[in-house]
């Protein structure tokens, strides 16, 4: 193995408002990314599987200037000025897209798609991390259509990127309902505190089917009455496969919402 292979990083990222923030969770993805910088040197290039590219297929961007989606509603005008300026690799996406198609994980054969762009799943929390934006990114789909074995399998398939110099990185949440969203609530209620609780100690354990299974673990209907931003970090833990993870932001926030953020290999 090499001994600089890159971490696989999957975090929390509640409100877009979250950009504009100082707070713990903000400082606690800074600290994430002067780690990276520190131990490993600038990325090469940024895999990001955000949430909010929910799709049914496994598509990776090839652009070399990917737009900044602001797909956000009802926020301050500063939110919607805010830029996170980076490029994208063609480099990056064409040898994501060989390494998925090569592994064909659940049969699945991956495509290019530049309709997209970088989401607020993704630079809202990068932006905190690298705030240089001189890092280039490319996005991946979450598959819609895909299992959370094939999810797992492909992020296996794409474990080789590290060892090229590439960050895999996810966006999403452990806990994620929008419609029990308590915006005076600075903590989480007890359903979203016992979830969070469970899936870190399952991740922490290396229980991948576990978490796999997330739709047998208590309080599933209100932790993750959509997929979308749970699958990320199955992905994630097919990236790191058998490694340690560490824990880092484990904060419930809006009652509803878990920023717990899991670091491989840091």
């Amino acid at each position: 193995m090499n001994e600089k292979r890159m971490p696989v990083i999957f975090s929390g990222h509640g409100s877009p408002m979250l950009a504009l923030e100082d707070t713990e969770v903000t400082r606690g993805l800074r600290a994430i990314g002067d780690e990276v910088l520190e131990k490993f040197g600038r990325p090469k290039g940024i895999l990001a599987v955000s949430a909010h590219w929910y799709a049914y297929g496994t598509y990776v961007q090839t652009e070399e200037e990917p737009k900044q989606v602001y797909d956000m509603y009802g926020f301050p005008h500063e939110l919607y000025d805010f830029k996170y300026p980076v490029k994208g690799s063609p480099d990056l996406g064409n040898r994501a897209l060989e390494l998925i198609n090569s592994a064909a994980p659940g049969g699945i054969q991956a495509g290019v798609n530049n309709d997209w762009g970088i989401d607020h799943g993704t630079w809202t929390v990068l932006c905190h991390m690298f705030p240089k934006a001189d890092i280039p990114v490319v996005q991946l789909t979450v598959d819609a259509s895909a299992s959370s074995e094939t999810l797992y399998e492909l992020g296996q398939a794409l474990a080789p990127l590290r060892d090229d110099g590439y960050l895999i990185f996810a966006s999403g949440n452990v806990v994620h309902n929008l419609s029990y969203v308590e915006w005076d609530n600075r903590g989480g209620s007890k359903m979203t505190e016992a979830f969070n609780k469970t899936v870190r100690d399952l991740v922490l354990e290396r229980d991948d089917k576990a978490v796999m299974e997330y739709k047998a673990l208590p309080y599933t209907q209100y932790a993750v009455p959509t997929p979308e931003h749970y699958l990320p970090l199955i992905y994630m833990l097919g990236a790191a496969k058998g490694e340690k993870a560490r824990v880092f932001n484990d904060h419930c926030e809006l009652g509803a919402i878990a920023m717990t953020g899991f670091a491989f290999g840091l």
